[in-house]
């Protein structure tokens, strides 16, 4: 299956109402693990649009798993005031969103513990 992932992740960093709608699937569900919550697509819209501020993303990978599209995907916030990386599960009918599995971690630097111990080294 071909599914242009970049285009979804524009429309969701531009908070593009109209064009998030028609990526998903009647009846498709959303879950945000890391704070235990799922959505409707219309509540998940609504949750992304009316997050402050303004954002942009950009897909580091993508993969294919069997039927599911996985992609990692670094957003940021456009005046540079936070940065997430997302883990996305994607789940496909017909070229549209069946289920979406996500996990969000702020961008950051390591815990005071391991700074003290000077484990591992910068990513970038």
């Amino acid at each position: 299956m071909e599914v242009n992932i970049n285009a979804y992740w524009q429309a969701v960093a531009a908070q593009d109402r109209e064009s998030l709608a028609g990526w998903f699937a009647p009846g498709a569900v959303i879950r945000w693990h890391c704070t235990n919550e799922r959505f409707t697509p219309a509540e998940f819209i609504e949750a992304n649009c009316q997050y402050p501020g303004q954002w942009q993303g950009r897909v580091e990978r993508a993969l294919w798993a069997g039927d599911q599209l996985i992609t990692v995907t670094l957003v940021s916030a456009v005046d540079g005031s936070l940065s997430c990386h997302v883990s996305s599960f994607f789940r496909f009918q017909d070229g549209k969103i069946l289920s979406l599995d996500e996990y969000w971690a702020d961008d950051g630097p390591p815990p005071r513990w391991r700074q003290e111990m000077q484990l591992g080294d910068k990513i970038v």
